[in-house]
């Protein structure tokens, strides 16, 4: 190995360690200050525990009234991540099977979408369907992250399908299979892994999502990101509560990433991305 790619890999593992060490410091500030007293973190937030307590989580899991939280998070959550890929996979696949105007013309409709900000289109679109929909409602909620993330979900799905051969649709429709029946059984099932990668992708931005919750439902049907902001008053800040509520709001999304982990890297390497 010559000298310049013996220091390019160590640029490259160089580089790679920082940027590590500047994702992840964040989090380990939220776990080493959820264990602390208030006074500990605002004498020093950077320094360890000494003691340690785990009052903070006794009191976030009573204050955020943690389990309902979940329970509403985990409902909005698989509901709306299920319905996603059910509906746009079918839709990519369409769109990636019917070389037609239209169906370039809805494509590339979608793909805009996904320039314009979630922020300026939130509040236009709930004025639009508050006649039609009932506010404090998780349909609702479950409808809108819908109406929001099918473009980008279709979007991953329309690259993936592309790389499927079209003489996989033409055996089964030979075998008398239908358009619908040969999806469901033969091309869903080979896109194993962007449907990880679709479900990971939303189910990060909908369990974390705070803005869109915070108009539509109110305490009794809250999220978890939307209990943690009980913790935030006007004049004083419980900064150990907070912290252990963050911990808990972030320890169940985790599980479910490094459950999908393998898949998800597939789905990326595979041409998720394109």
């Amino acid at each position: 190995m010559n000298t310049r790619a013996r220091w390019g890999k160590r640029a490259t593992f160089t580089v790679g360690l920082v940027l590590a060490f500047a994702y992840f410091f964040p989090f380990f500030l939220v776990f080493v200050n959820s264990v602390k007293l208030k006074y500990d973190i605002l004498a020093n937030p950077l320094a360890f525990p000494a003691p340690i307590t785990w009052d903070n989580f006794q009191q976030a899991l009573t204050k955020m009234e943690f389990f309902r939280s979940l329970t509403n998070s985990l409902i909005i959550t698989v509901l709306s991540v299920s319905l996603l890929i059910v509906f746009s996979s079918m839709l990519a696949y369409y769109l990636a099977r019917t070389k037609t105007k239209s169906s370039k013309y809805i494509f590339l409709g979608l793909v805009a979408s996904m320039i314009v900000p979630f922020q300026a289109l939130m509040i236009p679109f709930m004025a639009l369907f508050a006649p039609f929909v009932s506010w404090n409602n998780r349909a609702a909620l479950v409808f809108f992250y819908i109406g929001f993330g099918v473009a980008l979900s279709t979007f991953l799905y329309h690259g993936f399908i592309t790389t499927i051969p079209t003489e996989i649709d033409e055996a089964a429709s030979i075998d008398g299979a239908s358009d619908m029946v040969a999806f469901w059984k033969i091309i869903f099932p080979m896109m194993r892994p962007i449907t990880a990668t679709v479900a990971i992708i939303n189910a990060l931005w909908i369990w974390n999502d705070f803005l869109l919750p915070r108009l539509v439902l109110t305490r009794e049907t809250q999220t978890l990101p939307l209990s943690t902001y009980l913790f935030f008053g006007q004049y004083s800040i419980e900064y150990g509560q907070a912290m252990a509520g963050l911990a808990l709001a972030v320890i169940p999304i985790v599980i479910f990433y490094l459950i999908l982990q393998r898949q998800f890297i597939s789905g990326i390497s595979q041409g998720a991305v394109k």
